[in-house]
Parts: C-alpha cells; sequence; structure tokens
C-alpha cells in the first residue's frame, strides 16, 4: 500500500509522526512525508522520503495573515488558542493545492496527517481517500482553537461544500490514559516512541557521572522564537540552585545557542544533545513545554520543571504537575527564588521520580506503532 504521511508546523509534529511512518515503510509500505520546505531536511535525514509542499514555514504562518502582513502574538488566552488555531490554518491553506497534486499524481491508498494538519483532511476529502489523524503531544484540543482554524479555512471549505473539518476514520492518540482529559474525543491510543534527529554521540551524553544531573533544553523552537536561545538558559545557568557546584548541567539546544553558552560558561555540556538518548540520564530536566519535549521526559520516566513559553504551552503539562511528576511555573522567566525551589524541591524529593516512571510505564504499555500499521491496513 502507499501511505501519505502529512507533516509540518515546527519540528515537534515532525519529529512525533516519523516513527509511525517508520512503521509503515518497514511494514514494506511505501511511504512518503508531505511537508514544508523547512521540514524536508529533517525527514530526509531520519530516512524518509520527504516532499516539500509550500515555501511557507511555522513562524511566517503563525505570525503572518494570508496577505503576509505582521500579526502581534495576544496575551490573552482565549486569544492565544485563536491565534495558534488560524496559524494552523493558514500553514494547512498554504501546502493544500500542492498537496493535492501530490496525491493526484502519486495516488496514496490511505493519509496520515497530524491533527492540525488539517489540508490532510482536506486533501482526503476530495480524493475520497480514507483519513488517519494522530496527536503529536499530550492531547490539548480546544473548541476555541479548532473553530479558529475552520473559520481561518473557510474559503477552502466552502469550495469543497463544507461548513466543518472533516473528522478522521481513525484517530490516534499518543496520551497515556491517566493524563487524558475527561472530554476528550475517543482515540486509539498509541505507544509514543521518539522520533528525533540523532548525532554522533559521546560517552558523557550516555551516563552521568557521581552529581545529580539537570538537563536544561528549549527544545527545536529555538530555531525561530528569540526568546527561547541563549536569554532562556543565561538566568538558569546563573541560579544558585545550579551554579553552587553541587549538580552538573546539560544544555541540550541548537549548536549556534551552544556556542554562546559555552563561550560565556566554559565548564557546561551544551551542544545538540539528542534528548531521548540524556534524557534517561537525567535526574531532572527543566524546559519550555514543548509538547515532544514533555513527551519523551515522560517516556523516559523522568520529572521535570516547566518554564512555558506562553501560557497555552501550560495547559495540557499541568495534567503532569497533577500526577506528582512536574513542576509548572508562571511563565518563562519566573523568579529565581521560585526556580530554584522547584529545582530543589524535585532533586531532594523521590516521589517525582516515582510518579515519572509510573508514566513512563503506561506509556510503555500502549499499543505499538506496528500495530496501528495493521489497524490502518484494515481500514484500507
Amino acid at each position: 500500500m502507499r501511505f501519505l504521511f502529512i507533516t509540518g508546523g515546527g519540528s515537534a509534529p515532525v519529529h512525533a509522526g516519523i516513527p509511525l511512518a517508520w512503521a509503515a515503510r518497514t511494514a514494506g509500505h511505501e511511504v512518503i512525508v508531505a511537508c514544508p520546505e523547512e521540514n524536508r531536511d529533517l525527514i530526509a535525514h531520519v530516512g524518509l522520503p520527504a516532499y516539500a509542499v509550500t515555501p511557507v514555514g511555522i513562524a511566517d504562518a503563525m505570525l503572518k495573515d494570508r496577505a503576509g502582513d505582521p500579526l502581534p502574538i495576544p496575551e490573552d488566552f482565549t486569544a492565544q488558542l485563536d491565534f495558534i488555531g488560524r496559524g494552523f490554518g493558514r500553514l494547512s491553506a498554504a501546502a493544500h493545492q500542492e498537496t493535492l497534486a501530490l496525491a493526484r499524481t502519486w495516488k496514496p491508498d490511505v493519509i496520515i496527517g497530524g491533527e492540525y494538519n488539517h489540508h490532510a483532511q482536506l486533501v482526503a476529502k476530495q480524493l475520497g481517500l480514507p483519513l488517519v489523524s494522530h496527536t503529536y503531544a499530550l492531547y490539548d484540543r480546544a473548541e476555541t482553537d479548532w473553530q479558529a482554524a475552520t473559520a481561518e479555512l473557510e474559503p477552502e471549505l466552502s469550495a469543497l461544500g463544507l461548513s466543518a473539518l472533516p473528522e478522521a476514520e481513525l484517530f490516534v492518540d499518543i496520551t497515556p490514559p491517566s493524563l487524558r482529559p475527561d472530554d476528550a474525543v475517543p482515540a486509539r491510543l498509541m505507544r509514543w516512541t521518539p522520533g528525533n534527529q540523532q548525532v554522533g554521540l559521546e560517552r558523557w551524553m550516555c551516563a552521568k557521572g557521581d552529581k545529580p544531573r539537570v538537563v536544561i533544553t528549549s527544545g527545536s523552537r529555538s530555531k525561530f522564537v528569540p526568546a527561547l536561545g541563549a536569554d532562556f538558559f543565561r538566568p538558569l545557568l546563573a541560579n544558585p540552585a545550579l551554579s553552587d557546584g553541587s549538580v552538573e548541567v546539560v544544555i541540550a539546544t541548537t549548536e549556534p545557542v551552544a556556542q554562546q553558552l559555552r563561550a560565556e560558561f566554559p565548564d557546561i555540556k551544551a551542544g545538540w544533545v539528542p534528548l531521548d538518548v540524556v534524557a534517561p540520564t537525567a535526574d531532572l530536566v527543566v524546559h519550555h513545554g514543548g509538547g515532544v519535549t514533555v513527551m519523551t521526559l515522560l517516556n523516559a520516566g523522568v520529572p521535570q520543571v516547566v518554564l512555558p513559553e506562553i501560557p497555552t504551552s501550560a495547559v495540557s503539562v499541568r495534567r503532569v504537575d497533577e500526577r506528582g511528576a512536574a513542576i509548572t511555573l508562571d511563565g518563562n522567566n519566573p523568579p529565581v527564588a521560585e526556580v530554584a525551589g522547584a529545582i530543589s524541591k524535585i532533586l531532594g524529593d523521590s516521589g517525582y521520580r516515582a510518579s515519572a516512571q509510573e508514566i513512563s510505564r503506561e506509556i510503555a504499555g500502549l499499543t505499538p506503532s506496528a500495530e496501528i500499521v495493521k489497524e490502518i491496513e484494515k481500514l484500507v
């Protein structure tokens, strides 16, 4: 069979969708991954055929309207949800026609799209193909952002005689059951597996020394969000809880940011470190609240301190707080004492790690991606 995967919206949805695409290819199916140009090399580097369907990237889709005029990021929580939904709607609109042309030429048997890659829904509807949709992080669908995406895509939906986004025949969610909200849409639950890019490893990435290890990361968003670059790390590296020599600090970030930090803090380990490799060696990870980062750490059974980039980033991870596996603070630059207190609390209380490991075991018990591929075969 031919499986057309549709992804994009930054690196995180790509990383999340890669394991299912790998599983389909391993099962003997033909696979092509349709994506924005900015993600093509990433997908190719992890061994999957990548086809660019739009030059528009996630930053432009979020921060500019269809005419290319800049859009301010709202501060109000509900307005942020609307803003995000419309941004993914614009990215989907930009990718729609070239994805449709690819599908008409290549003739896939099924379309598998990320939950917010709405052009997957449009193309599947136009060609009468079965559609599989999947989450890329903890379930966080809200009516506001879904309605916003629908409103943004009104021209495309109207052209198809639709007033709402089509539903998938199979909705796959990687959220462990204990972290799914009560009002979540019914889904087939799939085991989370990391799909991030790798590098040649060094020994220190695989095992820690005698001190507790704290990893700090701001994820792949640091490539286009200035607030998640070196300025995200500097106050943390100067925090007494991390600078007094009692812990080992590892910075997992892009190489340009790492170069800045190594020049200022010559004793730290910093670079593009595969998070799925270093996470199991950590006693704690401090990060920005990215969805794939959260899932990678839950899978590894590691407690977290979260400094959310924007308020909407904190919604789903606060459910991890309630399980006792994380502490989420307000904003990505909270008072020094609050950060130090959260770090000390988790490092001094083994209950946080025990709770994180419970969630890790829950994830391990879910249906592996290879079995989901078999269900997709039956759907086709």
